[in-house]
């Protein structure tokens, strides 16, 4: 598997920040199926065991999922940046455009059903039929590992993404809160974007909901 190192800004402010979980994969390995934690302190860095890793399928993504950069956008979330700002080393603002930069997407819905995945620009669909591509262990800059999921189109509307790619902290097959998701038609190039993270949640939820879960995290 692909192990290749990228930069990128310290991971744990996507992992202390994004949700109930996060981007980024955390500085401290808390369990052999995860590699998920908030701790601010953590210094050393995650690793991937590999033999710990399973293979997933898309029905652990299924559902109706909602962005998170709306919220962004009109102000739901900056009590999630003030939160982060009192015990972080940036100002809200600083947080503001970090967050600004990783969720950033016009993709405001993504519908996931079997092997369908739809994607929704203003309320329109695109859709494919996607087969399972593997995995991907990424090594960035900070010495922390994460662990890529990769689907391959075999089907549907020619303007639906070659490629979709999964990252929620999660090595092994189990039902997430939310995900950030890469796609595009060049499968390692895709691999080596690693500051535009759209993040998606479920779709019942409400943004206040979802940064109430920020901050509780």
């Amino acid at each position: 598997m692909l192990r290749t190192i990228f930069k990128r800004p310290d991971l744990l402010a996507v992992a202390a920040l994004v949700a109930l979980s996060t981007q980024a994969p955390a500085q401290t390995a808390t369990s052999s199926t995860s590699t998920h934690n908030h701790s601010n302190q953590a210094k050393e860095p995650v690793l991937i065991n590999e033999t710990e890793i399973q293979p997933r399928d898309l029905s652990d993504w299924e559902a109706d999922w909602q962005s998170v950069y709306p919220f962004l956008q009109d102000g739901t979330l900056d009590p999630v940046m003030a939160h982060k700002a009192e015990s972080g080393k940036k100002s809200a603002e600083d947080y503001r455009a970090y967050y600004e930069a990783g969720y950033k997407t016009d993709v405001e819905r993504i519908l996931i059903d079997g092997s369908s995945v739809t994607f929704f620009r203003d309320g329109q669909p695109v859709q494919g039929q996607y087969t399972n591509d593997g995995y991907e262990i990424l090594t960035y800059a900070s010495g922390n590992q994460g662990v890529r999921f990769i689907f391959e189109k075999s089907g549907g509307d020619a303007a639906a993404p070659q490629f979709i790619q999964f990252s929620d902290h999660e090595i092994v097959p189990t039902k997430v809160d939310h995900y950030h998701l890469y796609w595009g038609d060049d499968r390692a190039e895709l691999l080596t974007e690693v500051t535009n993270w759209p993040t998606y949640f479920h779709a019942d939820l409400s943004g206040a909901e979802i940064a109430d879960g920020m901050m509780a995290h």
